[in-house]
């Protein structure tokens, strides 16, 4: 399951996006993508999820072109979805279903798996990350943290290969951000493909085999491999 994406170019009205970008990212692979914010890191994760087009370059999943073409088809585009998985930022986007476990079941569903393989699938996320007592919660009433566990046990349940984490700890409680740091060691691991966005490199160069540098400009300016780390922060001072 590898990524490859090909001089990408993807920029908004008044600001930069991303530019020539060249990425492949194998299967398994756990990496991170750092820089300050509106370095087109999101971008990228939005493009990598199928949310949004590139407008030049290529993207390729799985060997499979990912254009504007392809997004436009329902059943294409929803068998991408159920292969890449994305945590967003701000878990208030993503969390829109009546309960928690409407919320977990809302992608299954959506599978046509049987209700009783959704709920399977419903149990054992909210055992895995610690949050049965959640299960008949309203998710807008719960914590920060806690609905970035349910947000996070919403994108497991579809069971993707690949799992894309936009500023994970962000906003986190030391408790809660222990948990995602477990649960994604846990997902890397097991063989699961992690991309994981930030500007806090330190909380997270531990996690990730490499890691891709942004500049302000939106372009990558060098892949760091784990054993560079070292060089990578000195390299920069915002980290």
């Amino acid at each position: 399951m590898m990524i490859k994406i090909v001089d990408g170019k993807y920029n908004y009205n008044q600001t930069n996006g991303i530019n020539n970008i060249n990425l492949t990212i194998n299967d398994g692979e756990s990496v991170c993508f750092v820089g300050p914010n509106g370095a087109g890191k999101s971008t990228l994760m939005k493009i990598l999820t199928g949310v949004l087009p590139l407008q030049a370059g290529s993207y390729h999943f799985d060997n499979l072109l990912i254009d504007q073409t392809f997004l436009n088809d329902l059943t294409k585009v929803g068998q991408l979805y159920s292969q890449i998985g994305f945590v967003f930022q701000d878990s208030d986007v993503q969390l829109f279903n009546m309960t928690v476990e409407d919320e977990i079941a809302f992608g299954p569903r959506h599978l046509g798996l049987t209700e009783k393989e959704v709920m399977t699938r419903v149990d054992d996320m909210l055992k895995l990350m610690e949050i049965e007592k959640l299960r008949n919660r309203v998710p807008y009433q719960i914590s920060g943290g806690e609905k970035k566990l349910v947000a996070i046990a919403s994108v497991l349940a579809m069971n993707p290969s690949v799992i894309v984490f936009d500023e994970p700890f962000n906003g986190l409680s030391p408790r809660h951000r222990k948990m995602v740091k477990m649960i994604i060691n846990k997902l890397h691991s097991i063989g699961k493909t992690i991309i994981i966005s930030s500007h806090h490199f330190k909380q997270i160069s531990e996690m990730v085999d490499s890691a891709y540098l942004f500049s302000e400009t939106g372009t990558i300016t060098g892949k760091f491999d784990h054993d560079d780390f070292p060089e990578l922060l000195d390299k920069i001072d915002y980290l």
